[in-house]
């Protein structure tokens, strides 16, 4: 029986990100190419992606393109376009939002369902399955009984399970947020997010009580399922999926070498399962997370629901602490480390919270060790009376270490393939075959007539250790048997030509081995949609992709938020965070609480920034919050980008 494979998804900016990607260890890569991408300054030229392809496909790693915003009628041919160009340059899968791509000539490529498409039921999943996806990204809000409750409905063999295991959480279920489009025009459906969600709020009871003060009651914590991957795994997830298109290169690296120094030892437990691309990948440092820029880590609804999955104080990098200001000068401040063997260097970020909770950076010029261990003195880069409630006993974190971020800027890992190595005697001289771990052979002869060695004690030696030397290639050697019936002399330049054709043998056969990811084939006939019904909230931007949901039994279809047809007060975001359970004021919990049982109710909140209002409704019964408002008329009132062509009339509602 084969191994299950388990995919390690790992995010790139840039193609060179994407080297190093797959350098630290990741069995595939996604990436944007020239447009519609869903992340708008994130593109890649087509020629670039081509040679990531390359690199890739040497370990078998995949490339993954996102082809995932919504489009309008006029941009269907530009995607059709793109969709050949990145089947041509070798991509192994694009991954799709709208459904309008499936209702047009596409290249026989694997499509990948984006996180867009909000995947939360068993019947969303198989649907999807059903249409031709061939890999599904589940909501990030799901527990583990939910994923499970997935996997038992899908035919595993045919369709993949995908999970978010780190990165920055976006608070509303993916694709179901509309208060960038209605407050300032810019679509997160279409990859230009204004981040409403990490902005400071007032929030106000149905009274008009104020209950919190400037407090980012949207912002959450970062996704980190370090401790959960087993049970994942076991829920039946397959591919693992690091956030971080918008990411930097130290970012990649690290989190990409420590989920594979995890998944690595789940493989190393679990002989049932196997990686999906080849090769062991060696670091030139500790992987890390808390080193990167982080909100505090949290993993989320998988074990159920929790109290702390907001990072309402700030929505920048707290850092992690490293000590407290044990003097204050106008020149300079001191501190004093926890741990005496903390180092600090010119160059570090530092930050402390001020009286109101408000995250003050601190960057350092000049860091010098006083004679007293763990105290250093701290010339700030900027002037000391600038520092709010800097004073003696307030807590110092650290959120950018220079030594760390030099070690990333250096090489940090290789990736190699091991190879059994042997040399025999041929019909005209000599052949060397290698083996890689995957079973791939290569082979080269060389014509040479035998001569005796000098040494014939040392000969065999001599031969291995040449044969070994595998420099700069992707492999190294696991074992060199040298089969001769007889001590053999062989000119070095000679060996080392064999050693390069078995080498290019080997890697000719590895990429013949590696076979193009199948286009599943669509149900017939067509699948049933679950609804019959669809809402703004199902992002329908085109004709092709009403055509696609009519095919599929839908009656009832209205036009994406974006068409500009929702002018009054709608849902701009729904998700699983709830403002009342994060202030201890959700009815559920106060069930039982003596003296407040009855009395809470799930009234209407109100946030406030500054001239913009949003109301927050309840809804208990999924346990959902609804961010509740409408589009403003300067969006409406905006020249769009390009005519939209959905409907010209509301369409009809026939009887269902």
């Amino acid at each position: 029986m084969q191994p299950h494979q388990l995919e390690l998804l790992a995010p790139a900016r840039t193609f060179d990100i994407g080297i190093e990607a797959i350098n630290h260890g990741a069995d595939a890569v996604y990436i944007g190419g020239p447009s519609f991408g869903a992340r708008s300054t994130a593109d890649n030229t087509v020629q670039d992606i081509a040679k990531l392809v390359q690199y890739a496909h040497r370990f078998h790693s995949r490339i993954f393109v996102t082809l995932n915003t919504i489009l309008r009628d006029d941009e269907l041919e530009g995607a059709r376009k793109l969709a050949w160009q990145l089947y041509d340059a070798g991509v192994d899968a694009l991954i799709v939002q709208d459904m309008g791509l499936l209702e047009i000539d596409l290249p026989p490529i694997q499509l990948h369902a984006s996180t867009q498409t909000d995947i939360r039921t068993p019947e969303k999943a198989r649907f999807l399955q059903d249409a031709g996806l061939s890999q599904i990204v589940l909501a990030r809000e799901l527990t583990l009984p939910q994923i499970s409750a997935i996997r038992d409905v899908i035919d595993t063999e045919r369709t993949v399970i995908e999970f978010f295991v780190h990165g920055a959480l976006c608070v509303a279920y993916s694709g179901q947020c509309f208060i960038s489009h209605a407050h300032t025009g810019r679509s997160a459906n279409r990859g230009d997010c204004s981040q409403a969600c990490r902005l400071p709020y007032e929030v106000k009871d149905a009274q008009g009580r104020i209950i919190a003060h400037d407090k980012h009651v949207l912002s959450m914590k970062d996704n980190n399922q370090s401790e959960n991957l087993r049970a994942l795994v076991d829920a039946g997830i397959r591919s693992f999926k690091i956030e971080g298109r918008y990411k930097d290169m130290a970012y990649v690296k690290n989190i990409t070498a420590h989920y594979r120094k995890l998944f690595d030892e789940v493989l190393h437990e679990r002989p049932e399962l196997a990686s999906s691309s080849h090769g062991r990948t060696t670091f030139s440092f500790e992987p890390d997370p808390n080193q990167n820029f982080n909100r505090e880590f949290t993993d989320y609804f998988v074990q159920g629901r929790k109290e702390d999955i907001g990072a309402f104080d700030t929505p920048k990098n707290p850092g992690q602490p490293i000590g407290w200001v044990s003097k204050v000068t106008p020149e300079h401040v001191e501190i004093t480390t926890d741990d005496p063997a903390t180092e600090l260097h010119n160059g570090d970020g530092l930050c402390y919270y001020d009286l109101q909770k408000e995250l003050i950076g601190l960057q350092i010029n000049r860091a010098e060790a006083q004679k007293a261990q763990g105290v250093w003195r701290l010339f700030p880069k900027d002037p000391m009376d600038g520092f709010k409630d800097l004073r003696k006993g307030v807590q110092v974190n650290r959120n950018r270490d220079m030594s760390w971020v030099r070690t990333l800027d250096k090489k940090s890992a290789e990736r190699r393939m091991g190879v059994w190595m042997q040399l025999a005697e041929s019909a005209d001289g000599l052949q060397l075959t290698l083996t890689d771990e995957a079973g791939h052979t290569g082979s080269a002869e060389l014509a040479i007539a035998w001569q005796a060695p000098k040494d014939a004690a040392q000969a065999e030696d001599k031969l291995k250790t040449a044969l070994g030397k595998l420099g700069d290639t992707l492999f190294e050697p696991l074992d060199v048997q040298v089969a001769l019936p007889r001590p053999w002399f062989v000119p070095p330049s000679q060996l080392n030509a064999l050693r390069r054709d078995a080498v290019q043998a080997l890697e000719n056969a590895r990429t013949q081995g590696l076979h193009r990811l199948p286009r599943a084939v669509p149900a017939e006939p067509p699948a049933q949609y679950p609804e019959d019904t669809l809402t703004y909230l199902a992002n329908v931007f085109n004709q092709k992709a009403r055509d696609f949901y009519a095919k599929h039994g839908v009656k009832v279809i209205d036009a994406a938020y974006e068409a500009q047809e929702e002018l009054g007060e709608v849902s701009l975001m729904i998700t699983k965070h709830c403002v009342r359970f994060s202030l201890s004021l959700c009815p559920k919990q106060a069930k039982g609480v003596t003296g407040v049982q009855g009395t809470v109710k799930a009234e209407p909140l109100q946030l406030i920034n500054g001239k913009e209002k949003l109301t927050l409704r309840f809804d208990c019964k999924p346990c959902e919050m609804h961010v509740v408002g409408k589009i403003k008329k300067s969006v409406l009132n905006a020249v769009p980008e390009s005519p939209l062509q959905f409907y010209k009339t509301r369409p009809v509602v026939g009887m269902h």
